[in-house]
This record gives structure tokens, sequence and C-alpha cells, in this order.
């Protein structure tokens, strides 16, 4: 196995050898592993993006025409719908269609219109 070990000094006192080039640090020296470094760095990337910076596209014209119709959402519970709507970002009509495709099991709708 190949270690990787650095020995750190955040703030030392450094002097050079008026006669030769050779320098002396004083300070806490702390022991710092590249490996486990390198191992959270690749952790790092498989961790979920975050979206927050991400906007909405406005929806097309199509998609305004059928929030205006009268939508069927027999079957399927207001708060859930509101709720689908909110974190997938999709219309009402959307929100329902996807409900109702997932048997009113939020989660799934939600993993439906977003991924």
């Amino acid at each position: 196995m190949n270690m990787q070990i650095l020995f750190v000094i955040s703030n030392p006192d450094v002097f050079k050898s008026p006669t030769s080039d050779t320098y002396i640090a004083f300070g806490e020296a702390k022991i710092e592993d590249l490996s486990s470094q390198l191992q959270t760095q690749a952790a790092e990337q498989f961790k979920a993006p975050n979206l927050s910076h991400v906007t909405m596209k406005p929806e097309s014209s199509t998609a305004a025409q059928e929030d205006e119709e009268e939508i069927d959402d027999t079957g399927v519970e207001p708060k859930d719908v509101e709720l689908v709507m909110t974190q997938a970002g999709v219309s009402r009509a959307n929100a329902v269609k996807a409900l109702k495709a997932a048997d009113g099991d939020i989660v799934s709708a939600i993993m439906d219109l977003t991924t």
C-alpha cells in the first residue's frame, strides 16, 4: 500500500542560516494523510448535485392550455397534487397525470417527473 503523508506547519516561524542555504522552521507539525484526502474527494463526486441554483424553464403554451382545461383529479388527494407540483416544478395537469400513473405514490410521481 502506497502511503502519502505530509507534515504541515500552519503558522511557522522560518529562519535562514546566514552561512548556507539551510532553513529552520518552528511550529506545530500536523500529519496530513493525502490518501485519505483523495478518498474524500472521490466520495464528494458521488454526492447528489445541488440543484438550488437551477431555474425551471417556462412551460410552453400547450401546457398553459392544459391548465385552463378541467383536470380530472378524482382518486388523487389535492395535498398530494400540490406537493408533486412544488417538488417537481410542474403544472397541475402533469402532477395529476404522474400521480395517477404511479397509483397515488408521491415519491414515484416526483421521481418520474424529475428524471
